[in-house]
């Protein structure tokens, strides 16, 4: 295949998408007059999240959880117009620092953010959220218990993150106390509290991102009474603290959260959330997708978790125009096959190159977006960096017809590279949704190259916490090829935000989401250029050229960029999307009678 010219397809400004998003009737099911207060938003779906602390969530069902009540100095807002999600917004922050308000020095190296007055933690008295509690929420992103897949995004860009982390690495990971005194003991050099309404950030070197990097839920204040628990146990998991417009106030580990109202919050403290509801229950163990859909259409739930809109019901809702569905914009690479280039099967197989190249032939993308609900959800991806995100370039590398694979030809590269007759490759695969049937799919692919699959149905719920993203299991070959997903931790500019976290090897450990270990000085090094860029524009073309660089490796097999169908009972009003996690923003909905 001829690698095709670069163009660049996303801008900061406005992105070019390559699938259409739509839905029936009105966009968000608001009716006329002011917002109904009261009732119980339900919500029913299948997992718990892997990391509810967040200093390791990394899902996107935390961070629709995370935002109701962890507030970051910045966010985003809930939108069903894609454009107007991207720009960045002050959120405890009082306001968005530039060069001419004085916020962001001449050289692009120090940020001084004054925080809003009145945000309050939920703890008995209320108590106000302060700098110090932003400098500790950073802290703990390289806690030793449950470190934050993100933290290359800050090690890469704040002054002294890298020397605080490598020293936490070596803290008793089981001892809370001794945690909490390295935290309270060490300092941050590029992270410091000027009193309680100022924090100011010094940078390695100027980086445009920053304030996206801020927006993310890692870096959510943490109040002091979290320094009494493991980072993320069971125990931390029964004490969050808010100071977002709900708390959690029932917790059942694997079957329900209940969160109440926070009484310390108030709205006119809060420029990105509302509160309508009175309780949100969130009910889990639901493991069907055409059940939970059943009882959104039949009004016995509201809205789901983390179960999709069934592919039978797309073409359905599509037809009748029910104002109740929508496909809406997230681009993504979702799923995309990844390799564990760290284990031993197959005389380590799949750490050669040559290998993974000859199975990226084996892939019918055509089946697989019928599984996942047509053309209009899903469009096949070459790329690492799908359209609607900055970088993308239009490039195929590994062709074949009509999108449908050809084994034949997988089968002769692969025999050029001596493999051994019948490697067998475990594949370990999500339950819910169409996961199951993408695993079928991709098994019947690669069995055609002659490769067995052993499939591995995750049933524990903890498909990226205990499986993906343990590097001992990684290296000891519990499995061998997975088939995550990937959407952007934030969108605009945002390069890093998909080549950083996914195949940066310096980062690689507890919790990466560089989930097969990949490795390449030449990637690293071309992040290091993008990051060092002086212009977003520069910065691309260095994402580009490590998006061919790791397509050359042939590190992951891209799959689909989808877009997502999304489902709301009648009652449900005042719906806004949030990309970032693929659902809509519960502090803003309110319900019908």
């Amino acid at each position: 295949m001829a690698r095709e010219g670069l163009k660049v397809t996303a801008g900061l400004a406005g992105l070019a998408l390559g699938l259409t998003a739509c839905g029936g009737g009105g966009e968000d099911g608001t009716k006329a007059g002011p917002p109904r207060e009261g009732g119980t938003l339900r919500i029913i779906g299948s997992s718990d999240v892997e990391h509810l602390d967040t200093a390791s969530a990394a899902s996107t069902g935390s961070y629709g959880l995370n935002r109701t009540y962890a507030r970051t100095l910045f966010g985003t807002r809930a939108s069903n117009d894609f454009k107007e999600t991207v720009p960045v917004q002050a959120d405890v922050a009082a306001r968005i620092p530039t060069r001419e308000n004085g916020g962001i020095s001449k050289d692009g190296r120090t940020y001084t953010i004054k925080l809003r007055s009145g945000v309050s933690w939920n703890t008995r008295p209320a108590r106000p959220v302060v700098a110090a509690d932003f400098v500790r929420g950073l802290k703990r992103l390289c806690n030793p218990a449950s470190p934050s897949g993100g933290i290359g995004y800050y090690t890469s860009t704040l002054r002294g993150m890298d020397g605080y982390c490598r020293g936490f690495a070596k803290v008793n990971a089981k001892d809370a106390a001794a945690m909490a005194a390295y935290q309270n003991e060490h300092e941050i050099s590029g992270v410091k509290a000027e009193g309680d309404d100022t924090i100011v950030f010094r940078l390695k070197r100027p980086a445009s991102d920053f304030l996206n990097l801020l927006t993310l839920q890692f870096t959510a204040a943490a109040p002091r009474e979290y320094d009494e628990h493991v980072p993320d146990s069971a125990e931390f998991r029964q004490h969050t603290i808010s100071n977002g417009p709900f708390q959690i106030t029932s917790y059942r580990p694997g079957l329900s959260y209940e969160l109440t109202r926070n009484p310390a919050w108030r709205k006119e403290t809060d420029p990105l959330r509302e509160r309508h509801v009175e309780k949100i229950r969130l009910t889990l163990g639901q493991e069907s997708p055409d059940a939970v859909q059943r009882q959104l259409e039949q009004g016995t739930a509201d809205l789901s978790w983390d179960q999709p809109v069934p592919t039978t019901a797309i073409a359905r809702l599509r037809r009748s125009r029910d104002e109740r569905f929508a496909i809406r914009d997230t681009p993504s690479s979702s799923p995309y096959l990844v390799f564990n280039t760290r284990g031993r099967t197959g005389g380590g197989a799949l750490g050669r190159r040559e290998v993974r190249q000859a199975l990226q032939y084996a892939v019918d993308r055509t089946a697989l977006i019928k599984i996942v609900g047509g053309p209009e959800v899903a469009e096949p991806l070459h790329t690492i960096i799908p359209p609607g995100n900055a970088g993308h370039f239009s490039s195929n590398r590994y062709a074949t017809a009509g999108e449908s694979g050809e084994p034949a030809r997988c089968r002769l590269l692969l025999a050029r590279t001596g493999v051994p007759e019948g490697l067998t490759l475990k594949f370990p695969y999500r339950v819910q949704g169409s996961h199951k049937r993408i695993a079928e799919s991709l098994k019947e692919n690669l069995e055609g190259c002659g490769i067995k699959i052993k499939l591995i149905p995750d049933t524990g719920g903890n498909y990226y916490g205990s499986t993906l993203a343990d590097p001992a299991k990684t290296r000891e070959g519990a499995w061998d090829i997975a088939a995550p997903g990937w959407t952007p931790d934030w969108y605009g500019n945002n390069g890093r935000s998909l080549i950083q976290p996914l195949f940066d090897g310096r980062a690689y450990g507890p919790n990466s989401t560089n989930f097969g270990g990949y490795d390449s000085p030449q990637v690293n090094a071309l992040i290091d250029s993008a990051l060092t860029a002086p212009d977003p524009g520069r910065a691309a073309g260095y994402w580009q050229l490590a998006d061919q660089k790791i397509m050359e490796d042939a590190a992951i097999i891209p799959l689909l960029n989808r877009s997502f169908p999304i489902f709301r009972s009648g009652r449900v009003q005042g719906a806004r999307y949030l990309p970032t996690a693929t659902g809509y923003d519960y502090t803003r909905v309110w319900l019908a009678d």
